[in-house]
């Protein structure tokens, strides 16, 4: 695979990245407890600035183009990661997962969901390298999940009718009791499945399936495998404190999905288009920002004139139960 990422690169950026998880879970938050918005938020501005401080790195050893790319990459995992942050709210109401150990599930969660990304991403990577062709097939697929996207509008996510869930509780053994931050029990002589577990296949279920749409995303922006995975794992790494920033405040982005949407499309169309058409990376970039901020300045202006109208959660009134 043709990548500007050297072994050094690649096992330095690994290390990294454990050394940061080690942190987070073995000394920042090694007991359970409820993160407030506060903290959330501080810890998002946190990855947020590694995320960018790693682009700047890339800027100075690789030069500008892949430093766009990169931080393209970045933000159309990020924006499309806000819609993981919905269903993590459903799953969580579903088992009546406690505040304090939302953080814990998460964790692993999206430890898991690094190993899993990385072997789609290098998985992609090689498929393109032997199979220029499938660029198309990726494009294709990504316009037709725009569509989708645009056209399902507020149709909820039901992950607990998912087929890997129904096998999980036929093979495990499972019971509704919690203790502590436990994933096992012990009931009458047998080793059971609390919630928690249950709360976490379904966390990984759905990162999956969003995966299928973000990273052809990405590899619509840079071939790069280095850059495509760098860019991939900072946005996943801030996920999780950034659900605990704004779980509150999601249905103030109604209409966030319409931008989602037309950047899949975007993307598509230019991966459809690139045996004729090639787009600078700064064009690219230009237009992902264009298209989520008007998304998001949509969707807050609904919510206010909603809000002041009496109908709170900003959505029109004919798509609300």
């Amino acid at each position: 695979m043709e990548t500007v990422g050297t072994p050094w690169l690649w096992g330095g950026f690994i290390l990294l990245v454990l050394a940061l998880l080690a942190l987070d879970l073995g000394v920042f938050n090694r007991r359970d407890h409820v993160v407030r918005t506060r903290e959330a938020l501080g810890w998002t501005a946190v990855w947020i600035a590694l995320a960018l401080a790693f682009g700047a790195f890339v800027w100075w050893r690789f030069g500008g183009t892949l430093a766009v790319e990169y931080l393209t990459g970045y933000l159309i995992e990020k924006s499309l990661s806000v819609d993981n942050l919905f269903v993590f709210v459903v799953i969580f109401s579903t088992f009546a997962i406690p505040r304090e150990v939302q953080h814990r599930v998460l964790f692993w969660g999206i430890l898991t969901a690094l190993v899993l990304r990385a072997l789609m991403i290098v998985g992609g990577s090689a498929l393109l390298q032997h199979f220029h062709a499938l660029i198309y097939v990726f494009g294709g697929f990504l316009v037709v999940t725009g569509l989708k996207l645009w056209l399902q509008g507020d149709e909820q996510h039901r992950p607990e009718r998912s087929f890997a869930f129904r096998l999980l509780r036929r093979i495990v053994p499972s019971t509704t009791r919690m203790e502590g931050h436990a994933f096992f029990l012990r009931e009458h002589g047998r080793r059971v499945a609390t919630p928690l577990l249950l709360a976490l296949v379904l966390i990984e279920v759905s990162d999956v399936v969003f995966a299928l749409d973000s990273i052809p995303a990405i590899f619509g922006v840079t071939l790069d495998p280095f850059i495509v995975f760098t860019s991939n794992i900072f946005a996943i790494l801030g996920l999780r404190s950034l659900y605990f920033a704004v779980a509150q405040l999601l249905r103030k982005f109604a209409y966030l999905k319409a931008g989602l949407a037309a950047v899949l499309v975007f993307i598509g169309t230019k991966m459809l288009a690139s045996g004729v058409v090639h787009l600078h990376a700064l064009v690219s970039l230009g237009v992902v920002v264009s298209l989520l901020g008007a998304s998001i300045a949509y969707s807050l202006w609904r919510s206010a004139r909603d809000e002041a109208r009496g109908q709170p959660d900003g959505r029109p009134a004919e798509s609300r139960p």
